[in-house]
């Protein structure tokens, strides 16, 4: 068994059922399918408190656009991963909220693709919320899910003690489903996520909404240093590698950069064939 094999399955033995998932890539567009059968309606408290600021929501012709999951579409493959992906995560916080970075072994891994998707998925639920940070200051995307421009974001948030956390989250045209975008800052340094503001801003998007699940869309794991400052407020890690691009030694690197205690798991992306977990 190599070292690889064996961090995983001691990763598994201590979160129990620590799954390897394979995802559909990026480019995959959603399919047609029978609708979800109604779901709990949410906390009357959450419907006012977001429907003050909700976008007219997307159809999914929309939202297929921007390579995002549509719940009605129940027989797309993409649905059901990231859904299967989601109840491993309620599972292991057994039910609370928490904070999921993820991360790419490189960059071109699609990343950002799974961390925006993760979050759908969290936000089909009625009862629960999901907020996506864009924390690859380098090469950000979230903002591309914003219907207006342009936006406030984290690096504004960061750089501006007169900028409160309300004028930094936005909604996207999906219900439950709200983003921090990178800001208006690309040249910004990675000493922001180890200041004081940052760690106040993460207090408080975790403290906002108790039912909210919060994705940190990091940059890739070359970029060390930024990673193992974002996982110091990460309940979970997630690996996004992709198939037949990323190597052995490169998966192997990144567990032991990450450890047992919160690698959540490898998510493999684009692979040519139907999802397996294991």
């Amino acid at each position: 068994m190599s070292k690889i094999e064996k961090a995983l399955s001691k990763a598994r033995e201590e979160r129990r059922s620590l799954q390897v998932v394979s995802v559909p890539g990026a480019a995959e567009k959603a399919a047609t399918g029978t609708a979800l059968v109604t779901e709990r309606a949410a906390h009357p408290e959450t419907i006012s408190r977001m429907a003050a600021s909700e976008l007219r929501l997307l159809g999914s012709d929309d939202l297929s656009a921007r390579h995002i999951i549509h719940k009605n579409h129940v027989g797309d493959v993409a649905v059901q991963v990231f859904r299967e992906l989601r109840t491993q995560i309620i599972q292991h916080s057994k039910g609370q909220n928490s904070v999921i970075l993820v991360t790419g072994v490189s960059n071109g891994n699609g990343s950002s693709f799974v961390a925006q998707n993760l979050g759908a998925a969290f936000a089909f639920d009625a009862v629960r919320t999901a907020l996506i940070i864009d924390c690859n200051l380098k090469n950000p995307s979230v903002h591309r899910l914003i219907t207006k421009s342009p936006v406030r974001g984290l690096t504004d948030y960061l750089e501006s003690p007169d900028t409160d956390v309300g004028e930094i989250i936005h909604p996207v045209g999906m219900a439950r489903f709200r983003v921090i975008p990178a800001g208006g800052r690309a040249d910004a340094q990675v000493e922001h996520f180890s200041s004081m503001r940052m760690r106040r801003l993460m207090d408080s998007v975790r403290r906002r909404y108790t039912e909210r699940f919060i994705i940190l869309d990091g940059p890739p794991m070359s970029e060390i240093a930024d990673i193992r400052i974002l996982s110091e407020f990460a309940d979970y890690v997630l690996v996004v590698a992709r198939y037949g691009r990323t190597t052995h030694s490169q998966i192997e690197r990144c567990v032991s950069a990450i450890g047992n205690e919160k690698l959540l798991g490898i998510v493999f992306n684009d692979e040519p064939r139907i999802p397996w977990f294991r």
